[in-house]
């Protein structure tokens, strides 16, 4: 069977690397690309990020693929962000007021309550909403996911969020809007767990 091709947003930020390795590793021909054409030709899309939401999305711009990542999205072939790769689909962050996310899921991305201990470093138990999603199948009813971050996103229509976990709070872990999946959580450093969802995501691209 032909490997699908995934496109992984090279914008010099992120996890980009272990990215590709981790859906290698599950069946998938995976390239990381600046380029439009390639990414348009991809059978699915992914955008990773770590560190700050202002300073990737600026990356993202200055490498010419804010509007790459977009049409990718807007395309209906699978598409997967990854933490703030996740928080960049957003209209924007509070982490840095007045800077647009894509635009891509409305609603806004939050900090963290103060009565946390900021960045959640740590392994956490997904709750999956009612009815699952393609994305977390096979996944069984005690998942943990390894999370990183400070802020999370929380969209306008909370029918979007397919998965929480809980930290002083119900912290958002993962949505689904259309053909739009994202996680807050690393699952390309989840252990067995996090490349079973990567497998998923290799699955609907095939």
């Amino acid at each position: 069977m032909r490997r699908p091709r995934i496109a992984v947003l090279d914008y010099g930020i992120g996890n980009l690397r272990s990215a590709q390795k981790a859906l290698e590793k599950v069946g998938a021909e995976a390239r990381l690309t600046t380029s439009a054409a390639e990414a348009a030709a991809a059978d699915a899309t992914v955008l990773p990020g770590v560190g700050a939401f202002g300073a990737c999305m600026d990356a993202l711009d200055e490498a010419g693929l804010a509007d790459v990542a977009r049409d990718s999205a807007l395309s209906q072939r699978p598409f997967l962000g990854i933490c703030v790769g996740m928080q960049m689909l957003f209209d924007g962050s509070d982490e840095l007021p007045g800077r647009a996310g894509l635009g891509l899921v409305p609603g806004m991305v939050r900090w963290l309550p103060d009565t946390v201990k900021r960045p959640q470093m740590q392994w956490n138990r997904l709750t999956v909403r009612s009815g699952g999603d393609p994305m977390l199948v096979g996944l069984g009813d005690d998942t943990w996911m390894y999370f990183v971050h400070s802020l999370h996103g929380v969209p306008n229509d909370a029918n979007v969020i397919a998965a929480t976990c809980e930290y002083d709070i119900n912290v958002t872990a993962a949505i689904r809007q259309a053909n739009i999946f994202a996680t807050q959580f690393h699952p390309e450093k989840s252990s067995t767990a996090g490349l079973a969802l990567l497998a998923n995501f290799v699955r609907s691209a095939a």
